[in-house]
Formats: C-alpha cells, structure tokens, sequence
C-alpha cells in the first residue's frame, strides 16, 4: 500500500477507505487523491468508490494507479467522466469528474472487480 502525500494537500479521513485520502487545492480546483499503485485488488475499485461517492459538486477525485481500471469504467460513465494519464511504466493517474446532467445512476456498493 503506498501513502504518498500530494504537495500541499491535508489528509482527510473517508468511511471505508483502505488507503489515505488527500485534499488540495489547484487554481481554485478542489482535488481529492488517493494511491492503490502498491494496493492489491479489491482495494482500487473499493477505494474509488468510496471516493466518487463523497464527491463534493466542484470537486475531482484523483487516482494513482497501477493500470487504468477497466472494470470500473463502464460502473460509472453515467454518471462521471475521467481522463487517463500515463506516469510512467505501471503507474497511470485517473482524473474523475461528476457530470453535471448525471442522473446518480452509480451503485457505490459494487466493488467487483470485472477488468
């Protein structure tokens, strides 16, 4: 499990979280980031739903990850929209934002890991 703390972020404690969550700002941005590259599964799906469900409006929650996580995708995109970095060889950052026309059809509870 890795525990890297972003520049200028505060910790923030999220009920159901396995891993540390953090809180910063970027030119008026809020961001919430959370690492589950070290992390075997289910912790990345568990702990990215833990984090799109406590998303403030405004807000977007940051994924460091050791693949882009396909499973979960296809669980969300009604109701959020992401972008996907490459880092660098097995680490990817996931850029998540709430649609402003979702219909909250997103089931929080499912954290299969289907990808």
């Amino acid at each position: 499990m890795s525990d890297n703390k972003p520049q200028n972020s505060n910790e923030i404690s999220l009920n159901g979280a396995t891993v540390p969550f953090y809180e910063y700002n970027i030119e008026g941005v809020e961001y919430i980031q959370f690492d589950t590259s070290k992390s075997g599964h289910p912790e990345p799906m568990i702990n990215a739903m833990t984090g799109l469900q406590n998303l403030k409006p405004g807000q977007k929650l940051v994924m460091i990850n050791s693949k882009p996580p396909a499973g979960l995708f296809p669980k969300i995109e009604a109701d959020f929209s992401y972008e996907v970095e490459q880092l660098g060889e097995a680490l990817y950052k996931i850029v998540f934002s709430s649609k402003n026309d979702a219909a909250a059809s997103t089931n929080f509870a499912d954290t299969a890991c289907n990808g």
